[in-house]
């Protein structure tokens, strides 16, 4: 049998872990509303967003359920399909933002310095098909990928361009998609479409510290939506844009 690398467990996933062995062992019985966020992080000495990464892995998994204007809620044992889902490969939604606000902080920085016109004009084609998808009601995601990648490729570093890709991609997964539908309006879409355009400007500009500092707002702002009350939320009136 050969010799496996031994790798510490996301800290998501040794929260997720220990609040789905007390659901399992009853602690948290069927129909029980869990403490407040702000209480759980309290008592198991983690962070609101590690808190809430572990909360969407048991949403997703289905023990748990985030009933608006309420609380959280334990739920019937899930089917042994969805409570086996493996999660293992998945990054943490808010620890995935913060590694983008500092790599596209710097790519945005970096595309400012050396950019040229075309560049600039592929990345403003991509923020016309956010709009015109906006417009058709469906979800820009595609364009918004695009939007980054190509202000990515303005840098002429391909290396950039591939970990743009692969982190823009994370967000694709069942975590990710899980946090989103609590908060993604069309109204969230629009102000996404504005700050992009915002950063756009900023990369014209060729200032750098700009172009940084407007990407930078950009990603912090969805992290701030993101923190915000599952419960009190919900998507209303969080007008904070994704990523």
């Amino acid at each position: 049998m050969p010799i496996k690398v031994i790798e510490p467990p996301r800290l998501y996933r040794q929260i997720s872990d220990q609040l789905r062995t007390l659901i399992q062992a009853g602690e948290f019985p069927v129909g029980f509303r869990l403490p407040s966020e702000r209480d759980l992080s309290v008592q198991l000495g983690v962070s609101r967003p590690s808190l809430r990464e572990a909360l969407i892995a048991l949403e997703v998994q289905g023990y748990i359920e985030v009933r608006l204007g309420s609380g959280i809620y334990v739920c019937e044992p899930p089917p042994p399909a969805k409570a086996s889902l493996d999660l293992s490969g998945e990054e943490g939604p808010l620890e995935l933002i913060r590694a983008r606000i500092l790599l596209e902080g710097e790519v945005a920085a970096t595309a400012a310095k050396v950019a040229r016109k075309r560049h600039f004009d592929a990345i403003a084609e991509a923020i016309d098909m956010m709009e015109a998808d906006a417009r058709a009601g469906i979800k820009p995601l595609e364009a918004d990928r695009l939007f980054h990648v190509r202000i990515a490729e303005a840098t002429g570093n391909s290396v950039l361009v591939d970990v743009v890709k692969r982190l823009f991609d994370f967000r694709l997964g069942p975590l990710f998609n899980q946090l989103d539908r609590h908060f993604e309006t069309n109204d969230v879409w629009q102000d996404a479409i504005r700050e992009h355009r915002e950063i756009l400007q900023a990369l014209r500009s060729k200032n750098p510290d700009l172009a940084r500092a407007a990407m930078q707002h950009h990603m912090g702002i969805a992290f701030k939506r993101l923190t915000s009350s599952l419960v009190d939320a919900k998507g209303r009136g969080k007008r904070s844009s994704p990523l």
